[in-house]
């Protein structure tokens, strides 16, 4: 009757133990130093049960238990069984390569698992509607509302992103020319192609962005990204134009999250732009010859600053309001000769943006 009471108490703490990843650990340890060997046949068929999850399809409850009580059955593990000379000398390599065996099905198991997860496609389609349109400090529309849709697929750390620009009302800037005056116009479409790829807090992206612009001729760029996830989450990206109007773009951004009410969070951001012009294009204005044959344009460019709230009204459904303040960062920027712009693409005001976006996700 003792003896029962025994086994079921050491039943008891092996399964116990087998519920956890630690426990696991542990076990194998009481295993590898026990002199008992039923505890150690017990924990073998158990856990290979669990490392490739047929416990419940392919081993009925009644055959498990069959094969645990069959192990703690004298007539198979007591008597000439356990103290032949064969056993004894080879018992302890079959211990061990169970044991690795066990950890590479568990590590399989995971490794699948994992895959399972990456193989997901994800992605999000959203609409935003704002005051004004602008791109890198330059004022791209006024006075009218812009109407801006995007939808964005990932997989496996590959992402395709479309992103379009409607201007309900086209009106000339400083930096814009309408193709449409006065009317409503789908202006741009843009499509953006990347890779990133994460080790542990850092992530660094590859990309390509072809700009579909009506209002100008149309571009290209080649862009890399590094971003470290801290609190505010730096992250500095370097794009270069590779067709129409030569030189590179660097932006360094910060952006943190705050919880206000529930799943409510205050969204904040900044970033700040230099620009280095390297294709005749970007040459400055000259009051002495009165056109653009000074040298190119290069120097601190722009800065935004921005607030807004991520309000979940949905599963997978978000409400952003936001407001931007953009800012230029030098004379150089908001630098106008004889009436003209030093800067041969306009020059930067102070600006300020509001708006609201509305996203459904994947």
């Amino acid at each position: 009757m003792e003896q029962d009471d025994n086994k079921r108490v050491i039943l008891s703490k092996a399964k116990g133990l087998m519920t956890t990843t630690l426990g696991k650990i542990q076990l194998f340890s009481i295993i590898n130093f026990s002199k008992n060997k039923k505890i150690l046949q017990f924990c073998i068929v158990l856990q290979i049960c669990q490392a490739i999850n047929l416990k419940k399809s392919l081993f009925s409850n009644k055959l498990q238990s069959g094969m645990i009580l069959a192990i703690f059955n004298k007539k198979l593990t007591g008597g000439a069984f356990m103290k032949h000379q064969n056993f004894k000398r080879t018992y302890k390599a079959i211990n061990y390569m169970l044991v690795a065996v066990l950890l590479l099905l568990t590590f399989s198991v995971t490794m699948a698992e994992d895959t399972k997860q990456e193989d997901k496609v994800t992605g999000s389609v959203s609409l935003g509607a704002s005051n004004r349109y602008i791109f890198r400090g330059y004022e791209l529309s006024s006075g009218s509302v812009v109407i801006q849709p995007s939808i964005t697929l990932s997989y496996k750390g590959f992402s395709v992103n479309y992103w379009g620009n409607i201007d309900t009302n086209e009106r000339a800037t400083q930096s814009f020319i309408p193709d449409r005056p006065g009317r409503k116009s789908f202006n741009e479409s843009d499509l953006t192609l990347s890779y990133t790829y994460t080790i542990d807090k850092l992530s660094l992206t590859g990309g390509y962005i072809y700009y579909g612009t009506k209002y100008t001729d149309e571009t290209e760029e080649i862009f890399l990204s590094a971003s470290y996830d801290v609190i505010t989450k730096p992250t500095l990206t370097i794009y270069r134009d590779i067709s129409t109007y030569p030189g590179t773009y660097i932006n360094l951004s910060f952006s943190h999250s705050l919880p206000v009410y529930k799943d409510i969070t205050l969204d904040l951001a900044a970033s700040f732009g230099y620009f280095m012009g390297d294709d005749s294009y970007w040459k400055t204005y000259e009051s002495s010859t009165g056109d653009y044959t000074g040298k190119k344009y290069r120097g601190f460019h722009d800065g935004k600053l921005q607030a807004g709230f991520t309000i979940p009204i949905a599963k997978n459904l978000t409400v952003q309001p936001m407001v931007q303040y953009w800012f230029p960062l030098s004379s150089k920027t908001k630098r106008i000769v004889d009436g003209s712009p030093y800067n041969p693409n306009g020059h930067l005001d102070d600006t300020w943006v509001t708006g609201i976006n509305i996203t459904f996700s994947f």
